[in-house]
């Protein structure tokens, strides 16, 4: 008899010289991150955002979807869009990032969506704040986790499930969180999250659950997969490991110059070039951004523009650069308030999660 273990392989790590796999291109052709350009935009334009879809994109009728809030509640709640629209309207500049964004440069690659660093986006997301929703129904004071469950339906590591995230209940209550209905100030698109997705800003994108249908009170903590398994830095397979954090810092350089059609190189001709680009963290607002042109011998600093957007939202940075005729490699590292900074050498995990490792633009100048 077959059974879900029959057809969903455990997690694994690549083999030295083990190139991208067809189930990772088949990963990559369904998902796709932002182009470098667009880090131009202080909005990303809602085709141009990261798309991690970890399950079919579900097929639902924004007229007839409901969501439930219930659990170890004492008056449980559900409510349609048309009564979540009613509530107080809230719009959140936010910048999310996958989780696993820069996966694929890690040695060894951990087999899974290949991504390099262009799993971010910033976006205004537009909804209700989720706090008075969760008070309305009536949160016990033994309350522990808040479960998020989407419409979307899958076998994962053998494992058939829903997907489903927990946040603690002092998360889940903090004010920035929101039901998100509209992306960029229109309705969410479908591989967005429509019609209503969570918005937990500061927080990795598997939080962020699209397509919510229901959110559950818990006085036990959550042991579902995607928190219990999944989303754990873990050195090996036997290795329980512990959550993934909050969004790393990260600056990521938007590449001067014009590409080469098969190979990331940039080609650029003589003369004073701005270089600029993008930070942000999840712990605390950017203080520094600092660049190098020569791959980390050296470094300079940036100047950082006010913010735009609020506390959740990328900021942008720039600096002067007089190049000289050759081979260059630029990138850029980010400091926020809490102390942490870029690495320039990134700790390995098994699931290729929280990789900030300083990322590498080769520019080639041509000769005057």
């Amino acid at each position: 008899m077959t059974t879900v273990d029959d057809i969903s392989r455990p997690s694994r790590v690549a083999g030295p010289d083990e190139a991208i796999s067809a189930e990772e291109l088949q990963l990559a052709a369904r998902n796709h991150g932002i182009p470098l350009e667009a880090l131009r935009y202080d909005v990303t334009p809602a085709g141009l955002h990261y798309l991690l879809i970890h399950y079919d994109i579900p097929d639902l009728d924004p007229a007839t979807h409901v969501l439930t809030v219930d659990g170890a509640v004492e008056r449980p709640l559900r409510l349609d869009l048309a009564a979540l629209r009613e509530l107080p309207r809230v719009t959140h500049r936010v910048a999310l990032e996958c989780a696993g964004n820069g996966r694929a440069l890690l040695h060894p690659r951990p087999v899974s969506q290949p991504w390099l660093v262009e799993a971010v986006g910033n976006a205004e997301w537009t909804g209700t704040p989720l706090a008075p929703l969760l008070r309305a129904a009536g949160l016990p004071a033994d309350a522990v986790d808040v479960v998020f469950t989407g419409a979307d339906h899958r076998v994962e590591r053998g494992i058939e499930q829903d997907y489903q995230r927990a946040l603690p209940v002092a998360d889940a209550l903090r004010d920035e969180v929101l039901l998100a209905y509209e992306m960029n100030g229109a309705p969410l698109l479908p591989q967005h999250g429509a019609p209503l997705r969570l918005i937990v800003p500061g927080w990795y994108g598997m939080a962020h659950v699209k397509w919510l249908r229901n959110v559950r009170v818990c006085t036990e903590p959550f042991d579902g997969y995607q928190n219990a398994v999944a989303y754990r830095l873990r050195r090996d397979a036997d290795d329980p490991g512990v959550p993934v954090p909050r969004i790393e810092p990260r600056a990521l350089v938007r590449p001067p110059g014009f590409p080469d059609f098969m190979s990331p190189t940039r080609v650029l001709r003589p003369g004073p070039c701005t270089v600029d680009g993008r930070a942000w963290s999840g712990h605390a607002p950017v203080t520094a951004v600092e660049v190098t042109f020569d791959g980390g011998a050296t470094w300079v600093p940036a100047r950082l523009a006010e913010p735009a957007g609020g506390e959740w939202a990328w900021r942008r940075w720039h600096v002067e650069w007089h190049p000289t005729p050759g081979r260059h490699v630029l990138g850029a590292r980010a400091t926020d308030a809490s102390g942490r900074t870029q690495p320039v050498e990134q700790p390995w995990n098994r699931g290729g999660f929280a990789n900030n490792l300083v990322q590498r633009v080769e520019v080639v100048v041509l000769a005057e």
